[in-house]
């Protein structure tokens, strides 16, 4: 069975783009969002797999469909950063308990100071993509 590329969503109709699409394209995008595979989204959307397939062929669904799901994304990306200082904290109390194992100690160690040197990264990553956003956008036009 094809998977849809989401678990699950908190989407609203609202986010779907409403553009020309139809109501029940509109509830095939919901569905798709929804449900794990197409043949379960298409049943809960009243409709055949045939259709959501030649659906996802034309330009208009596809990219309202790919906008609900980077939502979809943004909604779940959201909802982690809410949750990584209680991560951290986790971390840290495992990484300080003495008495946990040592292998447990060490492991929250490492991934504290993994997850540190990531950070970092990314953030000079779009420190250095900002940077050149702006050379570019300083470039006379052609």
């Amino acid at each position: 069975m094809e998977r849809n590329g989401t678990q699950g969503s908190m989407m609203s109709a609202k986010a779907v783009q409403k553009s020309d699409l139809t109501p029940k394209q509109e509830k095939a995008i919901q569905a798709l969002l929804a449900h794990p595979t197409m043949d379960e989204a298409a049943q809960a959307a009243g409709i055949g797999r045939t259709t959501i397939f030649r659906w996802l062929q034309q330009k208009e669904f596809q990219t309202a469909y790919t906008q609900a799901r980077r939502e979809s994304v943004k909604h779940a990306i959201a909802r982690l950063q809410n949750r990584a200082s209680e991560a951290v904290e986790v971390l840290a109390e495992v990484m300080n308990d003495q008495t946990n194992t040592p292998s447990a100690r060490v492991g929250a160690a490492k991934a504290v100071i993994e997850y540190s040197i990531k950070a970092v990264e990314v953030e000079d990553l779009a420190q250095r993509v900002e940077e050149l956003e702006g050379l570019i956008n300083m470039q006379p036009s052609k």
